[in-house]
């Protein structure tokens, strides 16, 4: 009996020493790295994952090495390095401490075969091991990694990590990507309850997605939860969407403001239907291209400032094409509308055909400024720099121009013109220099205009054509001449074409739009805001 009892000790004390040696095998980094020489794909999944439990950031570099391909296993006796190397010979380190172990034949070494399956399973190891980086921004882009990618495996990564994190925005999505990791868990149903809020406030149709995956593998009391956090963050993106439709029409609406607000000028003191506009619009781009080629080749430092730059020298050169144009041909069309349209569409067509000459026919580069380049996000509006500055820009141009026609003499004379020409007149009013430098000013505005599509729009000899109907559209809607009904018509005619895009179409959209701005003036002629005087009546 008593030998029974001693070899039952021994048996037991032997099976304790398997198993703690088992174990230890488990947890050691190095022997868990050496067994994916020998695993296959589906077994190498669980090994990284099991090296992730550790949270060792020591492991990182070899992660971010197996993914790239640089993992060998050395066949004489089956461990596995990190290697490095370009020749014959790499350098070797060891995967778990990153310590250099000698060097060895390429040939000696077999490289560790990696799938997009085991790609994934080292990015969430790697997400969770970099949650404890004493670097801020890596502890927010591994949570960023987490979020994106959830898994069970690295709830308690998170939760050690959370513990230790005092930065609110590291903390913020630390506590977002425990929510969509729990939902995977075997966590109790009112933890997960509580994931579903927190997943509920990240919104977007990320977190959608997130919720309609967990809906398959969660307990059957949950599913009205998760269903009521998808119609709640359904009905506002809805919400958003309609925003964001908005900011689309206010961008292109100040586009058309900058396009049109020269032509509501020239087309509301002169009468006169400039089909040539849309090609000051063109010179005032190539005006841009020009000073940015200039500074890209003498003052590359400058570049920054090249819109700045392009600006006056944009207004000043269309300005002046506007006062040839007008004193060669215009002034002595007056009164004769259909013969000033066809004047006017034959110098466009020379102008094109001269920027062809100068350019050629393609596209010409225009760049972006640092300031005006990029993209944020406010809520779940996506706003571009550009457009924002664009906006900005078309608001102070119509401030200015609405100054100079209420503030200055030159504005009280164009006034009293549109009103009455002929009692401006026998008040001592030159007329026709008013007639000319009107034009010039119209002229010079839809040259800043071109500076401000240059960013947005391709520089060609066909950019003004593009915007020449519209501008038409924008003052007949607003009223001839009026600033104000410019302003109005240009942002209503942005945001009706954005929100009618999704469900008709560009182009439908936009003989809709048309349909209706006929139908409107069939009731209101002198459109929105019509000028008062004896002139007009």
């Amino acid at each position: 009996m008593t030998t029974f009892r001693n070899a039952a000790a021994a048996f037991a004390f032997l099976l304790s020493l398997l198993f703690s040696g088992l174990a230890a095998a488990q947890s050691d980094p190095a022997a868990l790295f050496d067994q994916l020489g020998k695993a296959n794909f589906a077994e190498t999944e669980k090994i990284i994952a099991e090296l992730g439990k550790t949270g060792d950031v020591k492991l990182v570099p070899a992660f971010e090495a197996f993914s790239a391909g640089d993992l060998y296993l050395r066949k004489e006796d089956g461990k596995v390095f990190v290697a490095r190397g370009t020749g014959a010979t790499l350098q070797l380190f060891n995967p778990a401490t990153g310590e250099a172990t000698g060097e060895a034949a390429k040939g000696a070494l077999t490289k560790l075969k990696v799938n997009n399956t085991v790609r994934r399973a080292i990015n969430n190891a790697l997400g969770g091991l970099t949650l404890l980086s004493p670097d801020k921004a890596v502890r927010f882009a591994a949570a960023q990694a987490v979020l994106k990618s959830p898994s069970a495996d690295n709830l308690a990564l998170l939760e050690a990590a959370l513990e230790k994190e005092t930065d609110s925005g590291v903390r913020t999505i630390m506590e977002e990507a425990k929510a969509v990791s729990l939902l995977s868990s075997d966590r109790p149903v009112d933890q997960k309850k509580l994931a579903i809020e927190t997943i509920k406030k990240i919104g977007g149709r990320d977190a959608i997605g997130i919720l309609r995956s967990a809906e398959a593998s969660v307990d059957a009391s949950l599913k009205p939860d998760i269903d009521k956090a998808i119609a709640g963050i359904e009905d506002t993106l809805k919400l958003w969407d309609a925003a964001q439709n908005v900011w689309y029409g206010l961008s292109l609406g100040s586009v058309l403001l900058l396009a049109a607000i020269g032509l509501a000028i020239t087309f509301g003191v002169m009468g006169v239907i400039n089909m040539a506009h849309g090609e000051m619009v063109m010179i005032g781009a190539y005006s841009t291209f020009i000073v940015q080629e200039f500074i890209r080749q003498n003052a590359p430092e400058l570049f920054d400032w090249s819109l700045a730059i392009a600006l006056p020298v944009a207004f000043v050169v269309t300005g002046a094409v506007g006062l040839v144009l007008e004193r060669s041909v215009i002034r002595f069309l007056y009164g004769r509308p259909l013969e000033t349209l066809l004047a006017t569409w034959g110098v466009s067509l020379v102008l094109q055909q001269a920027v062809r000459s100068l350019f050629g026919p393609t596209n010409r580069e225009v760049g972006n400024p640092s300031w005006m380049s990029g993209s944020f996000q406010l809520g779940g509006l996506a706003i571009t720099w550009n457009r924002l500055w664009i906006i900005l820009f078309s608001i102070v141009v119509f401030l200015a121009l609405l100054a100079l026609l209420k503030r200055s003499a030159f504005g009280l004379q164009m006034r009293a013109v549109t009103q009455n020409r002929r009692m401006a007149s026998s008040m001592g009013i030159k007329t026709p220099w008013v007639d000319a430098f009107t034009f010039a000013l119209g002229s010079g505005i839809a040259g800043l205009a071109g500076v401000a599509l240059s960013q947005i729009d391709n520089v060609s000899p066909n950019l003004g054509q593009s915007y020449i109907i519209d501008s038409f559209m924008v003052v007949v809607f607003g009223g001839v001449g009026n600033l104000w009904g410019t302003l109005v018509g240009a942002l209503s005619l942005g945001i009706v074409n954005k929100f009618l895009e999704p469900y008709v179409g560009a182009v439908l959209g936009k003989i809709l739009v048309l349909v209706l701005i006929i139908l409107f003036i069939q009731k209101r002629p002198r459109g929105l805001f019509a000028l008062k005087g004896r002139a007009v009546e």
